[in-house]
This record gives C-alpha cells, structure tokens and sequence, in this order.
C-alpha cells in the first residue's frame, strides 16, 4: 500500500533513535537520548529537544505493518515513560529546557519535546503524577516564554500543546495565551499564504506549520484556521516539484523539510491536501527524500511520517496538476515559471538562486557565485546567495537580478569562544539568555555585509530553453583564490538545513581559471543554454 512508505521510511529510523537512548534503568541518565553527553561525555549537558524521540518510538509501537520489530514491545512503553521522566528531571525549575547552551532556555526546543512528551503519554496511556507536574510546569514557561526572531512554526508548536494539555489535565488556565499565540500564528501569515519564518518564506517550515495547525483546527474547529490552512495548503501545492522533490536553497532558511501529516488531516476536506501528499510518496519511492538522520534532527520527520500514515486518507483524488504561467510571490521574493516541459523556481531575493526541472527531472540546481578570496591573513568567502534587496526585472520572457555579493557566515566556535559562552552563561548570561540568542541569530542567520563584487544574471526564454548569462564584476581580483557556483551551497545557520539530497549531486561549476586570468575592472561572463 501506498501510504506504506511513510511508516518504512520512519520504522527504518527507529533502531538509530534507540541507540541514541540510554535504556539502561540503573543508570543515572535512564532515558536520555542525547548520546553525546550519556554515553562519549563529550558535552557538558543533555539537549532537551533530544527528548522529542519519545513519540517516534511510542508510535512505532503502535503501527502495524509487516517488518515493523517494534510493534507492541512491551519494553518500548518502558523506555518512552523513562524518556519523558528524563525530559522532567534535565529541565530547569521553571520547566525550560536547554539546546545547545547552558541556561539558554529554548523555546523551540522545550515545545517540541513538550508535544512529543504529551502525545507519547496519551499513545502508551500511562499515569505518572511527576510527568503530568512537568508538562505544567513547561507549558506555564512556554505560555509566557517570547523568543526573538519570528517563527512561526514555534508559536503554532506552542499553541498545539497548550490545547493538548488544557484537553488531558481538563483544563482552560492557558486559555488566554493558547488565543493570543494563535492570534501571532494568523497574523504572521502573510497576503500569499505563507508564514514568516526569519527573512521570509520557507517552503519547508511552511508545511510544519500546516502540520500543527491541521491538528489545531481537528481539536476546535475555527473558520479562521480553516482559511489560513486553505491558503497555506494552495500555496504548498505550488511549491511540492514535478519529481516529488520539495524545497531547497531557494527558500528563506534553505530547508528541504516536508512535514506530511497535516496535508492527511486537511485533505479530508481539501483534496488538494492530498494530492500534494501523493506527489511526495512519488518521490519518496524514488529515494528523492532527504537525509534527516543525524543526532539532533532525527526525530521530526520520522513521527510525523507515522502520524501521516496512521490518519492516511484511503480515498485519493486525481494526481496534481499545474497549468503552465508564472507565478511571482512578491513578497516572498520567489518567481516560479511553468512552461512548455520545463519549471523553473527562482529565488529573486537570494540573488537568482534556482532550480530547473525538465521532464519532470531536475536538471539544474544552482546557488549562484561563490568567490573564496584572502584579505590580510584571513581566507573568506562572497557569495550571491544571501537574502537581500536586489534590482529585479521580471518580464514574459525575460528575468533579471542584480546586486552585490555578501560575506558568508563562517563562524566556527573555537575553545576560547566556547568558555567565553559559558562563563557569560554561567553567570549574567542565565538570566538574559533571549539576549543571547538575538545576538546569535544577528551573528549566524539575519542579515548581511556587502562584499566588493557585483553580479548581473540574467534567464532568456529562446527556442524552448532557459538561455543564462551570468557576470560577475570584481573591483580586483587580486587575491582570488577561487570561484564557481555549487548545487547547494548556504551561507547562514539552520538546524535543519544542508541535509543530503539527491539532487546535490552535481558537480562544484568550477571558474577559477577564467577570472584569475583577467586583469582589474574586467567582467567574469558566464553563458549557458539550460
């Protein structure tokens, strides 16, 4: 059966998860799934979005397909309940949770394992009076809790527990934050339908959002979250690729994330939900998915892949289909253009980052110039690809953009960067820690510093093919070490981002040959015929 592959794809995972856990009861980190603090002590506290792997494991046990070793293992009820406990006794006083720092207290991180922990609970019917004083206290500091950037997926996170919670402890103390957070979630969606996520849309958290809100609107029904969802769904079908492939480095957090579930429980009353679902299962069967199994990132898409499957809607509509046009999100800054066998999805805000599909294959991804060069002693890298404000034209047959490129961000943590960080933690940082995360996120994801290069490409609709000439004008290239353009390259920080994909495996554009031959002021051209 179809909807097979979401539970082989996530069950595939479920031995990796566990080894990540420490399943040994005398121990004193019983329950952890954070490997590299239990087991090789490499860090000096547990990450607490590690405990969200609860809830892959307490719906492996309950899913039933052929292969599945893990369906109704006693021992997995064991494990999830000592997960949760642990995610209880590593939490600060106040219910938060650290993710990559001490005292950071992140929102994300103490949400996502929050849902998971309630889910979990509820899918292995447990009683356990500490975890239920938990999720209170958690869900007290989440209702109040106001993290810096605006991410969407967050607060919808954030909204879908507190209805949860308010449902299991038979509850409405967190009715009034559960109304204000939704109220954040529908006004952070913008006029095209998708939901801010840092400098803009990302295709990828989009459907994450979807997921959460899908879920939202079966617990209460609400007209409003119903439009929101209808608009946001109609915006994903535009953005899920001929080859089931979806998203990339063309979006704003250059994410290849595809969170499915949420499509299942809309689709009962908006095929197109479902059709977009099915275009991914095509993919998926084709191994177009992308590589999520690391230690940190593992457990998202694996149980929503199984919530997909357990709310699979058995009546499916007619495959998707896109008439050909040009669709421009203006304020999204990205332009997809579908004509004659060919699609083109263009990220104008990024400098032109693109990918092409032809036949329903990618044929071209293309993250734009990439110019490694040495100022003084240091090595330091220009690209084309961060988000900024470009000169755009955008024509029937022609697409433009120009602009200056930007210095990548680079940063590494070193061991003095590292004590620095927990001393300040450790001591005026632990109470001002979203300070310290607004000035992560200036130095690792917004914004961007002009470097001394200026690019020009330009795309031309002739005889049936994208014609692409690209320049690249340097005030000296004295100093270049290299330059080309990559499949996949990104130049800020995203958890998520920079998974494998097998679309990335196009061979480095390598050009440093040609600009090192030219002399001061003059112009790198490069043409192609796509």
């Amino acid at each position: 059966m179809t909807k097979d592959l979401f539970a082989r794809e996530a069950i595939a995972q479920i031995p990796k998860i566990l080894t990540l856990l420490d399943r040994n009861p005398h121990s004193p980190t019983y329950g952890c799934f954070d490997r590299n603090f239990w087991q090789y002590k490499i860090i000096d506290f547990p990450s607490g979005m590690s405990q969200e792997f609860v809830l892959p494991l307490a719906l492996a046990y309950h899913t039933d397909i052929p292969d599945n070793p893990f369906y109704q293992q006693p021992v997995l009820r064991d494990w999830v309940e000592a997960g949760i406990l642990y995610a209880a006794r590593s939490a600060h006083p106040d219910g938060s949770c650290d993710d990559y720092f001490p005292f950071e207290r992140a929102g994300g991180a103490a949400a996502f394992s929050l849902l998971a922990c309630i889910d979990s609970y509820k899918l292995m019917d447990l009683n356990n009076p500490e975890a239920l004083a938990f999720f209170e206290r958690r869900a007290n500091w989440l209702a109040h809790h106001h993290e810096s950037g605006q991410l969407t997926n967050h607060q919808a996170l954030i909204v879908l527990c507190l209805e949860l919670l308010g449902n299991l402890l038979n509850t409405s103390r967190w009715e009034q934050e559960r109304v204000e957070r939704l109220e954040r979630v529908l006004s952070w969606q913008n006029s095209e339908g998708w939901f801010q996520e840092y400098e803009g849309c990302d295709p990828g958290y989009h459907t994450l959002t979807i997921s959460c809100l899908a879920r939202i609107d079966q617990l209460r029904p609400d007209p409003r979250v119903k439009a929101a969802l209808s608009k946001a769904v109609d915006l994903a079908a535009q953005f899920i690729h001929p080859d089931g492939s979806y998203g990339g480095e063309y979006a704003s957090r250059n994410t290849y994330n595809f969170f499915p579930h949420g499509f299942e429980l809309v689709g009962r009353w908006l095929p197109t939900a479902l059709q977009i679902n099915d275009q991914f299962l095509r993919g998926l069967k084709d191994g177009l998915a992308p590589c999520y199994a690391d230690d940190h990132i593992i457990g998202h898409h694996t149980w929503n892949y199984l919530l997909a499957w357990r709310d699979f809607v058995p009546e499916r509509p007619v495959p998707l289909s896109r008439p050909p046009g040009q669709l421009w999100l203006k304020n999204a800054g990205i332009l997809i253009d579908r004509r004659a066998t060919t699609e083109l999805y263009l990220a104008l805000n990024k400098g032109g980052v693109f990918k092409l599909f032809r036949d329903g294959k990618l044929v071209v991804s293309d993250t734009q110039f990439s110019v490694q060069l040495t100022q003084g002693r240091q090595l330091k890298n220009a690209v084309a690809h961060l988000v900024g404000t470009y000169e755009i034209e955008v024509g029937e047959d022609t697409i433009a953009v120009q602009g200056q490129l930007g210095w990548a961000k680079q940063k590494q943590m070193t061991p003095l960067n590292l004590m620095i960080l927990r001393v300040v933690m450790l001591t005026v940082g632990r109470f001002f820690p979203n300070l310290i995360r607004k000035l992560l996120q200036k130095m690792l994801i917004t914004g961007k510093k002009p470097a001394p290069f200026r690019f020009y490409r330009r795309l031309e609709w002739r005889n049936g093919r994208w014609q692409l000439n690209d320049y690249l004008k340097a005030e000296s290239w004295q100093g270049v070490q290299t330059v080309g353009i990559g499949s996949d390259q990104t130049s800020i920080y995203v958890v998520m981002s920079r998974t494998f994909q097998r679309g990335q495996l196009q061979p480095w554009l390598d050009l440093t040959a040609k600009a090192k031959s030219l002399s001061s002021r003059e112009t790198l051209h490069l043409e192609r015929s796509l």
